[in-house]
């Protein structure tokens, strides 16, 4: 099936960039446009997109308070759109503040048209994208925050979970910001098998998202 996308960013050349990228891969397509975050909550709900790749820095309506709007706010029917948020290289409070309104990852405005076209792809299949670039510089400026502003909030590990070394060698991973392509090919397993183990590590934990594994990893001393 194709995922179908809606591209937000305030800056023309960088909407068209995107659109000539996206298109020119086997199964995205672009649906959509929007140039703040205003336009991009009321062309989410006309169009439907799968994906909605969102920069946070823009005039009037925020990325952040659009992520928001669309997450908490989405009037149905369908499911809720997922949030990927586009991001510059230095992180900050925007980046936070999308993860807590709802974005499922981030992306780099830099990555490579093939990474750009494997996150929609992820993004759109349930995964929560991390850049990798930038995964330990999340985690660093994360851990550092106080609890009450962490973009999310692990629940406590239940005292009797242990991990097989698979499964850890997954979460290794997944604290690195792979996607499940990347680590089924690193780990000789297949995408499905690996979304699996991904699913289950969460579930274990009792963890959300990629996020927080990734989180959890680093205080685990794993990565």
């Amino acid at each position: 099936m194709t995922v179908r996308v809606l591209v937000v960013d305030d800056q023309e050349i960088v909407r068209t960039a995107l659109r000539l990228v996206i298109d020119r891969r086997e199964g995205l397509s672009v649906v959509g446009e929007a140039a703040d975050g205003e336009q991009a909550v009321a062309r989410a709900v006309a169009l439907r997109p799968d994906v909605v790749l969102m920069d946070v820095r823009m005039p009037g309506t925020t990325g952040v308070e659009a992520t928001r709007r669309i997450v908490e706010e989405w009037p149905g029917p369908g499911p809720v759109p997922r949030v990927l948020v586009l991001t510059t290289f230095d992180l900050d409070e925007y980046v936070h503040a999308a993860l807590r309104a709802g974005a499922v990852g981030f992306l780099l405005k830099n990555s490579r048209p093939d990474q750009l076209a494997e996150a929609l792809r992820a993004t759109a299949d349930g995964e929560s994208v991390l850049a990798p670039s930038v995964t330990r510089r999340l985690i660093d400026t994360v851990t550092a925050l106080p609890p009450s502003l962490l973009p999310t909030a692990p629940g406590p590990v239940p005292a009797d979970v242990s991990l097989t070394e698979r499964e850890i060698q997954v979460l290794v991973l997944v604290a690195r910001g792979l996607s499940n392509a990347r680590i089924a090919a690193d780990l000789g397993l297949s995408e499905a098998t690996v979304k699996s183990r991904v699913n289950r590590i969460l579930t274990r934990l009792g963890l959300e998202n990629r996020v927080q594994a990734a989180l959890y990893a680093h205080r685990a001393g794993l990565a």
